[in-house]
């Protein structure tokens, strides 16, 4: 069931070998994932990024229009998913970079198809839990399915906003979400200005979810940063 859940992710694959492409697209479908999209320059991946909303990017760190490295930081302006490095540079000083800016993982070239097919899972199923309707916060328990919440036995419907915000917080639950990300799930490609409505939005989920909405739990505030949903432990 859970594999099966993981095999519906959407990956982005960027590098600029169209071979290796192939082999890690079919080391990929062969195994069951449905969906792969593949790029080979830095300008297309962020496009497919931004068109396709993956769940997981695999990025070359040599690009021939930069490099994984900088294009990361051009994702992670709007969007905190999982990201692995895939490279044929065993250095130590590339190793570091790019976990020390946040990627997840990171492959060195040549690499076994089980080891890539390791990797992979052990990210999506780190970063992407479960396919339950049911998120259980301290307090409450949400239900996806039916778009409401559940406090103490009393049932609060959810806006169609507060649900996006909420859902894209849950597929990155316990890591912090960007406020351009967030701003951009509930407003498309533009999301600039909308700031203010965004927080708007989180006071008013909170006031749904929190025991206390002014000392909240579960759904945390990091300053300068963005926001995280904390799931019961």
């Amino acid at each position: 069931m859970e594999q099966s859940f993981l095999h519906t992710k959407k990956i982005l694959l960027v590098d600029d070998e169209q071979e290796l492409r192939k082999l890690v697209i079919d080391i990929l479908s062969d195994d069951g994932f449905l969906n792969i999209i593949d790029a080979g320059t830095v300008q297309i991946g962020l496009s497919l990024v931004r068109q396709e909303k993956p769940d997981l990017a695999i990025l070359d760190v040599m690009l021939p229009d930069g490099d994984g490295f900088s294009l990361m930081k051009k994702l992670r302006t709007f969007t905190n998913i999982p990201i692995i490095f895939l490279t044929a540079k065993d250095e130590t000083a590339d190793k570091l970079a790019g976990l020390g800016l946040g990627a997840d993982d990171y492959i060195v070239k040549p690499f076994l198809p089980q080891e890539l097919l390791l990797r992979v899972y052990a990210v999506l199923r780190r970063c992407y839990k479960s396919d339950s309707p049911l998120l259980e916060l301290e307090g409450c328990t949400i239900d996806f399915s039916r778009a409401e919440v559940n406090k103490n036995g009393i049932i609060v419907s959810l806006t169609a906003k507060e649900y996006t915000l909420l859902e894209t917080l849950s597929h990155s639950e316990g890591r912090i979400v960007s406020i351009d990300a967030l701003c951009e799930a509930l407003w498309g490609d533009n999301p600039f200005g909308y700031e203010n409505s965004l927080n708007a939005h989180i006071r008013r989920i909170r006031e749904k979810i929190e025991t206390n909405p002014s000392k909240p739990v579960s759904l945390i505030t990091i300053k300068g940063l963005g926001y995280k949903l904390n799931a019961r432990k």
